[in-house]
């Protein structure tokens, strides 16, 4: 009996044993697992934070397979949690399909957006703390060459790419932006060998500066760039501990806001879609002990300027996902 057997097992029996009285939240992970150190475990760590200030307590899985998505959900809503939260688009056909028999459950999803009365559809303006992170990086780079490697390629990916470059172009119209994408199937979110070997080839282009946008596979492309000494961006977490004094800063996606807001609302949770930018908190970068060092007055001042004009509606960073193209490429 594999472990997934074992916990739906367990979660439908206790489905029988309570008769459900009491609405547990659930979190499903998407592949890559939950400690992943990047979007994942910006997840768990909203779903903690949740548990530790209410005392609650919440179910959770790690996906091993594409093919246990719509397993898990249907478990957990027989099982009576409520909400599931999920992570990721890849849950998107999956939920769209299974939300319509549990209409007294409520879903909440994280990257796509499901048209169904009982899910809250949560999406990032990632390409807006890409600009932000893009401008840190081109006023850190001595070369004038930086990087960016994605995790699958995907459009959500490539509207991290396409802000990155147009905050990178726009302290440094000149500078060069080498952009690799790590795969094409989901076991790229997860190939640290891979990030390392793709950052290795933009430091031999001359690239002094490179961000990830790629999940697990992040971990292998901060290690490589702190191992041959040039600046690194992380993603999604803060991810400036890693490796201090290596890591210019993280383009923070409060996933852990999403996640804890959803787990406080509980079954009152306001379904519809829920937008979330540098306007309202949903998105930033990230500076603190471990590279304050790095970022100098001027850009902080120059990237919280721009900060401010997204907020204000003064300046729109493009979005790759309205039309899939990037005027700044």
């Amino acid at each position: 009996m594999t472990l997934m057997q074992k916990f739906l097992g367990a979660a439908a029996a206790l489905a029988l044993s309570a008769g459900a009285a009491v609405a547990e939240p659930a979190l499903i992970f998407d592949l890559g697992g939950k400690f992943d150190k990047s979007f994942n475990e910006a997840a768990f760590q909203g779903a903690k934070r949740w548990a530790d200030e209410t005392g609650g307590s919440f179910r959770e899985i790690e996906l091993q397979s594409e093919a246990q998505r719509e397993q898990a959900l249907r478990r957990f809503a027989e099982a009576g949690s409520n909400p599931i939260i999920m992570t990721g688009f890849a849950f998107g056909n999956v939920l769209g399909e299974v939300a319509p028999d549990y209409p007294d459950t409520k879903f909440a999803i994280i990257d796509m957006v499901v048209d169904q009365p009982n899910v809250r559809s949560v999406v990032f303006n990632e390409n807006e703390g890409s600009y932000l992170v893009g401008m840190l990086a081109a006023m850190a780079s001595k070369t004038g060459t930086v990087g960016f490697i994605g995790g699958m390629d995907i459009p959500l990916i490539r509207k991290f790419a396409c802000g990155y470059v147009e905050g990178v172009k726009a302290v440094n119209p000149d500078a060069t932006v080498i952009q690799n994408m790590t795969g094409t199937t989901p076991a790229a979110w997860n190939d640290p060998v891979k990030g390392s070997e793709l950052t290795k080839a933009q430091i031999s282009q001359g690239a002094d500066v490179v961000y990830a946008a790629a999940g697990g596979t992040g971990v292998g492309v901060l290690q490589t760039a702190a191992d041959e000494g040039i600046l690194s961006v992380g993603v999604d977490s803060n991810q400036n501990y890693m490796h201090p004094g290596k890591v210019l800063t993280s383009m923070m996606k409060r996933v852990d806001n999403a996640v804890y807001d959803a787990m406080k609302a509980g079954t009152d949770i306001e379904t519809g879609i829920n937008v979330m930018g540098v306007g309202n908190g949903g998105i930033d970068y990230a500076i603190d002990e471990h590279n304050e060092s790095l970022i100098t007055p001027e850009m902080k001042a120059k990237v919280d300027e721009a900060k401010a004009k997204i907020a204000s509606g003064e300046l729109t960073v493009h979005d790759y996902m309205s039309d899939n193209t990037c005027p700044v490429e």
